[in-house]
């Protein structure tokens, strides 16, 4: 496996009562491994695309090829899509090495991705636009605040470049069938991308709706899907699968009264990892009275700011650590005349950064908070795809333990239709 999991901390033999007991647990694996059975017959059969996603190859060309025309043709490259439209590409995205700016050789990639009135604005009023290539991102192609975005930047295109600009200045996702992106698209010949209709808009992020500002910005989409699927032949093929042991744990802990779990890894370029991670855990399972709410932090900024509260506060928190071999990288730490801080002297920011992910584990545990911590050598696009792919896998897995829609989410349809109720009444 790419990465270890080491769950032995989240135990009540070494937290005590706020642990998991191994009666919970096991009892809990063994729904796990009735799920993973369930999930390999969804798998043949392919009625959960997702389990099939991570082997295919047929669809790479034209992502490939949509991602070539975009780097040779324009400096930027806007990504306009709420939540999961958006979470995959900046999660994948962020493994570039300037983060910050979203840069790869010359095209900088902006994720729009809320209706902040200001920001939008901001960036439209910012743009090029004769160097400016749109993608826009909807499953359904009826998204609102995607819909009233795009009928913004086509009236700005047409303002500015001309009508006819318009076909070569978006690129549109969504499924097939009837609805109002793509009949947009088709009325503007614009390129359409196929978002397959079977795979939920967060558990995408393995389709072009990652993939494609992924490849633009010079991720390897290819390793990144190598990736998830030895996860997915591990899953299928081990005893005890990662996956599984993950979800066990978490029920296990549920039961103990963990109602919060905590993403917490010790890396920047993971940080939109998090959120893409809460979104996954919190729309596919809380559901009918159930779920956790799933948290996000990062390492070691917000040992300053929440670690407080996991170590001191109600222990009803589930944390897990993501670490990765920071010794010995990065800049070399200066020796100082100040003589409180010898302990500098001969290490670099990572030795630093290693040392205080260590010292977090060490200390939730001596504090009885339960953690697990996912060890990787190097992050890189095998890796983050693994990553990704095993807690796609923890959440499908969840649910069936739970008896639980994974990719359901009634409660925000609701939402949705009374946004567009008001609209129209005003």
């Amino acid at each position: 496996m790419i990465y270890t999991q080491d769950i032995g901390n989240a135990f009540d033999k070494i937290v005590g009562e706020n642990g998991a007991s191994t009666a919970d647990f096991d009892t809990a694996h063994r729904e796990a491994e009735k799920a993973i059975a369930a999930l390999h017959a969804y798998k043949k059969n392919n009625s959960w695309p997702v389990l099939n996603i991570a082997e295919r190859e047929d669809d790479l060309a034209q992502i490939e090829s949509a991602a070539k025309r975009i780097t040779e043709h324009y400096d930027t490259l806007v990504v306009v899509g709420m939540g999961a439209s958006s979470r995959g590409g900046r999660t994948l995205v962020a493994l570039t090495e300037n983060p910050f700016s979203h840069m790869s050789g010359k095209t900088k990639i902006h994720f729009i991705d809320n209706i902040d009135p200001y920001t939008f604005d901001q960036l439209v009023g910012a743009l090029d636009f004769k160097k400016t290539m749109f993608l826009i991102i909807s499953k359904s192609g009826g998204t609102a605040e995607t819909l009233a975005q795009l009928l913004v930047l086509l009236k700005e295109v047409e303002k500015r470049l001309g009508k006819n600009a318009i076909k070569n200045h978006f690129i549109f996702i969504a499924e097939p069938g009837k609805n109002a992106l793509r009949t947009i698209g088709e009325e503007h010949n614009v390129e359409i991308l196929e978002h397959d209709a079977g795979i939920g808009g967060r558990f995408a992020s393995l389709t072009a709706v990652g993939l494609l500002p992924a490849k633009v910005a010079g991720i390897d989409i290819r390793a990144v899907r190598k990736g998830a699927l030895d996860v997915v032949k591990h899953c299928f093929t081990d005893k005890s699968p990662e996956p599984a042991l993950g979800a066990a744990l978490h029920y296990a802990l549920w039961k103990r009264g963990k109602t919060v779990s905590v993403m917490m890894p010790y890396c920047n370029r993971l940080n939109a990892f998090g959120a893409w991670h809460q979104q996954l855990w919190s729309e596919s399972l809380g559901k009918n009275g159930m779920g956790t709410t799933a948290l996000r932090a990062l390492g070691a900024f917000d040992q300053h700011s929440q670690l407080q509260l996991y170590l001191d506060g109600p222990k009803d928190k589930f944390i897990t650590l993501i670490m990765l071999k920071q010794e010995k990288l990065g800049s070399h730490i200066p020796t100082s005349a100040e003589k409180s801080l010898g302990y500098f002297k001969n290490h670099t920011i990572g030795d630093l950064m290693g040392a205080e992910q260590k010292a977090t584990a060490e200390t939730l545990t001596k504090n009885n908070c339960p953690n697990r911590v996912f060890y990787l050598d190097k992050l890189n696009e095998e890796s983050l795809g693994a990553l990704m792919m095993h807690f796609m896998l923890e959440t499908m897995i969840m649910a069936q333990i739970w008896d639980i829609d994974v990719f359901g989410q009634p409660a925000v349809e609701e939402s949705k239709q009374l946004a567009i109720k008001y609209l129209s009444q005003s």
